[in-house]
């Protein structure tokens, strides 16, 4: 069976791999210890999420999530877990727009099992109840971030202009 040949002009097959997945930064900290014990564990979680990325060599990409939960009891920190989640990805002949859906939303959504796993991991070893925490749509967190630049970007467009009118 003969191999097919691209075309000529034909545009090049998309290509994502995960060359590395790894912890980047990872902190726990109780600094109620140990009075924090004697509380009724009745605690206000919350979790802050941020990514960043940058190019490497090549096609390859370093994606890190970072990951903040802190946990309050009677307005005291129980405890604070700060997790950055890195990865390595190849990613080549993807579309402006598609490349940065993938960077935005799909590879935080590879690293997010790691960070979860990591958090509770901790939170465990701190001798506190476990702590599962929620699957996050990265798609949705992406999709508003896009919105928020573009109304950024129609703002500065509508002052700039706004500018040269008053000239």
């Amino acid at each position: 069976m003969a191999e097919q040949q691209p075309e000529a002009g034909a545009p090049e097959a998309a290509q994502f791999a995960i060359q590395r997945v790894f912890a980047k930064n990872i902190s726990f900290e109780t600094p109620n210890s140990p009075e924090i014990f004697t509380e009724a564990w009745k605690p206000e979680v919350q979790m802050d999420i941020d990514t960043k990325s940058k190019k490497l060599e090549g096609d390859n990409y370093e994606v890190v999530l970072s990951i903040t939960v802190t946990a309050k009891v009677a307005d005291k920190t129980a405890f604070l877990v700060e997790v950055e989640q890195a990865g390595i990805f190849a990613i080549a002949n993807l579309p402006p727009q598609q490349m940065a859906h993938t960077i935005g939303s799909m590879c935080p959504g590879i690293l997010f099992p790691y960070a979860r796993e990591a958090i509770s991991n901790l939170v465990n070893r701190g001798t506190f109840p476990p702590l599962n925490l929620a699957p996050v749509n990265f798609d949705a967190l992406f999709a508003s971030y896009m919105q928020q630049v573009a109304k950024q970007q129609q703002e500065q467009a509508d002052s700039d202009e706004s500018q040269k009118l008053d000239s």
